[in-house]
């Protein structure tokens, strides 16, 4: 699974400080997301941040299935 949370914000120039005002979710549940360090993130936190940024889910979280054999 890919997450190009960093990525979209460093492109936009946004602060994890102004995702947090504008969304309402934790500063600490967003760093955790940008540094890819939680092992979950409740689907309400994704749609906060889809909301925010003005995009699809796909292009915040990226998966690709396994191919056999792997």
């Amino acid at each position: 699974m890919k997450n190009n949370f960093s990525k979209l914000l460093g492109d936009r120039l946004i602060s994890i400080s102004d995702v947090s005002k504008n969304t309402g979710v934790s500063r600490s549940a967003l760093t955790n997301f940008y540094y890819r360090k939680n092992k979950m993130i409740k689907y309400e936190t994704l749609i906060k941040i889809c909301d925010f940024l003005q995009i699809p889910l796909s292009e915040l979280i990226e998966y690709q299935p396994k191919k056999e054999g792997e």
